[in-house]
């Protein structure tokens, strides 16, 4: 990232000022986008990251000022500049898991962090649901600036869930999770399984809008093959509702059936720790590579090119952009049929992969169909690839927030 001295970015913040951005939103402006998200790529890793990291590319490059609000992820100044999209950090980094849960401190502190957006002039604020309370103080940075606001609603975690998730307090953060839906002025679901759970949780679906994560086709052509070929690999964050433990005991019971298999594994999280004791505990040292994050998604796209089959045994994902890499890079695919993982939606079911409960047993005998099957034929990842691109997405997003900036105008007149 380079740096931006700090008159110039007063220069171009001053741009849009709150008295006169309601007035250039009435002529039809759309200049300055505030872009609000607790975690960012490179230095945390996982599907809402890399779509933020792409989205804030593609709306810079349609002309669209894009000013990132974030934790203080970088060492440094807290305001910088990275291929024309501005960084700021609102606060210090806070750790976002406590244990194997999503930590409340860092979402309280976040929240009130978020209060600095007052300082800043904008014409739309984007923000990312997680962790909900931020999304409180959010709203009334809107109101006060008077701007409209657009979530991006990545997964509805629901009562259930979040009583598993939390205990007796998951009572309490399933009513803040029902409350925070209803304060954007609009919001984008990247899948259609997330809008169907917003609109049967009482969201009105004129405010539900779809905007797929899409795949870097052009990174995706130029990596080459990975030296490391794996038989199976996974990428994602090593939290508990990915299931990676799924996995490893898969790989267990194939190599007891005498099919020893290598797995590597991209990511990290809270769980590595007890996921590598569990391959020890399993006899899979030297088996199983835990690799960690890569600065670079062209290495995720190296090592998928060499690799013969990609598993994903979450049972929790509101998308799920690496499977659509994993096709595209003619990688079979076997995730879970999960009703809260609407990855599954992303496979042709025998062609491009294969679904199956989620416990070891089952992964394993699709594991075994997998390794036999030839892969993905060029037809199927050319829909992949055809159906999900960054620049698709770019375009659905931008019409999102361009007809919520249009009805707030409506609305003001």
């Amino acid at each position: 990232m380079a740096v931006i001295s700090e008159a110039t970015l007063g220069a171009t913040l001053r741009a849009v000022g709150p008295t006169d951005g309601r007035a250039a939103r009435a002529a039809g402006a759309l200049r300055v986008i505030a872009m609000v998200s607790d975690a960012i790529y490179p230095y945390h890793v996982g599907g809402k990251e890399v779509r933020y990291h792409n989205l804030a590319k593609g709306l810079a490059g349609e002309g669209i000022e894009v000013h990132v609000f974030t934790m203080r992820w970088w060492a440094g100044p807290r305001h910088r500049l990275d291929e024309g999209i501005h960084y700021h950090s609102l606060c210090r980094r806070y750790d976002l898991y406590h244990g194997r849960r999503r930590s409340i401190v860092q979402a309280v502190m976040f929240s009130l962090a978020c209060l600095r957006l007052l300082s800043y002039r904008f014409d739309l604020i984007e923000a990312d649901h997680m962790p909900h309370l931020q999304l409180f103080t959010i709203r009334l940075v809107a109101w006060l600036r008077q701007v409209p606001l657009v979530v991006t609603w990545h997964e509805v975690w629901g009562g259930a869930y979040w009583r598993t998730y939390l205990g007796r307090m998951g009572v309490i953060a399933a009513t803040i999770e029902k409350v925070t839906m209803r304060l954007g002025d609009a919001i984008i679901a990247p899948s259609p399984g997330s809008a169907e759970r917003l609109i049967e949780c009482g969201i009105p679906e004129e405010r539900v809008n779809i905007a797929p994560n899409g795949v870097d086709l052009r990174a995706l052509e130029s990596a080459p093959p990975a030296p490391d070929r794996f038989d199976l690999l996974y990428v994602g964050r090593l939290i508990e509702h990915k299931h990676v433990d799924l996995l490893l005991e898969a790989a267990a019971l194939l190599a007891r059936d005498g099919t020893a298999l290598t797995v590597g594994i991209i990511g990290d999280g809270p769980e590595r720790t007890s996921l590598v004791q569990r391959s020890q505990d399993l006899s899979l040292t030297g088996h199983v590579k835990f690799l960690g994050n890569f600065d670079q998604h062209e290495h995720v796209f190296s090592l998928m090119k060499s690799a013969q089959v990609f598993v994903l045994p979450s049972t929790r994902e509101g998308f799920g952009v690496v499977v659509a890499e994993a096709i595209a890079s003619g990688l079979v695919v076997v995730t879970t049929n999960h009703p809260d993982n609407h990855a599954r939606s992303l496979l042709e079911e025998g062609l491009t992969g294969f679904c199956c409960e989620p416990t070891s047993n089952a992964l394993a005998v699709a594991l075994r169909k997998a390794l036999q099957h030839p892969g993905p034929c060029a037809e199927a990842r050319g829909r992949v690839q055809d159906r999900l691109s960054w620049a698709s997405c770019t375009r659905s997003v931008l019409d999102v927030y361009r007809r919520t900036v249009a009805l707030d105008k409506k609305v003001a007149a």
